[in-house]
């Protein structure tokens, strides 16, 4: 997750309703799930260990069916993001679903369509779902060591496929050619969205290109990703802890449907 401007967006929350059920891949379309995707999930944690799971059993824990992320206030700090990256394979199209529970000071998300950053150990590289205590970030679209902020909270976006000479940077900590297609609530409505301090639910739906973040059911972020130089179509999902002061992040009921 990066720290970084935040949006001011305006309400298109009619447009959600007219798109129903329309799961269509094209840009201003939002992808709303019907009932069929209700069903058919499968959990992803063990009630107390970390079964077919990966990473630094320093910084993660089950409890009683939660997972936890912490960084204590008498532990050595962390030098580099690391993760815990699920090991039940590569991902393609989904919906995954998980409530999260966050401290004031901490900053996580769930990466997915993930490949691994070799040269630190459990660190991926991909999209992110964010989640800050703040709430500043919690639903954007960040793609970790890549092309960074792909949406930011209240934005529907397109990344453009790369014209000859013009491949994309990053600027500001947002990829140069995204483009604002739509905005999704107002600023009051994306901060009335998330409980702080208290359990939320995050639901993450990639379906071919398109790639959807919703809070406690409402759609917070979207990017149509046309970019085939940088874009994945599949990858690895895994939970953040990352670099700063003491925090915990806690995840429950995590579970998740593979989309034909």
């Amino acid at each position: 997750m990066i720290k970084y401007g935040y949006l001011t967006a305006t309400a298109s929350l009619l447009m959600l309703a007219c798109n129903a059920g329309n799961t269509k891949h094209d840009q201003g379309q939002h992808t709303v799930l019907d009932s069929s995707v209700q069903e058919g999930f499968v959990a992803m944690l063990d009630s107390n260990t970390l079964k077919g799971w990966e990473g630094d059993s320093s910084y993660w824990r089950m409890e009683s069916g939660i997972l936890i992320g912490e960084i204590k206030a008498d532990a050595e700090p962390l030098k580099n993001n690391t993760f815990l990256i699920w090991k039940g394979g590569e991902p393609g199209d989904f919906v995954l679903k998980s409530q999260f529970r966050i401290s004031a000071d901490g900053n996580s998300g769930i990466n997915y369509r993930s490949e691994r950053f070799t040269e630190l150990p459990y660190a991926l590289k991909g999209y992110q779902a964010d989640i800050d205590g703040q709430h500043h970030y919690t639903g954007q679209n960040y793609e970790e060591r890549n092309r960074t902020t792909l949406a930011y909270r209240g934005q529907q976006t397109e990344i453009p496929n790369p014209t000859a000479g013009e491949s994309g940077a990053s600027k500001g900590n947002a990829w140069s050619t995204l483009i604002v297609r739509d905005t999704l609530a107002t600023a009051k409505e994306l901060a009335d969205a998330v409980k702080v301090g208290d359990w939320n639910e995050i639901e993450i739906v990639a379906k071919g290109n398109k790639l959807s973040h919703y809070i406690n059911g409402k759609l917070i972020s979207e990017v149509v990703d046309n970019d085939e130089l940088h874009r994945k179509q599949k990858g690895l999902i895994g939970v953040q802890v990352h670099v700063g002061p003491p925090m915990k992040i806690e995840y429950k009921d995590m579970k998740i449907k593979m989309l034909d």
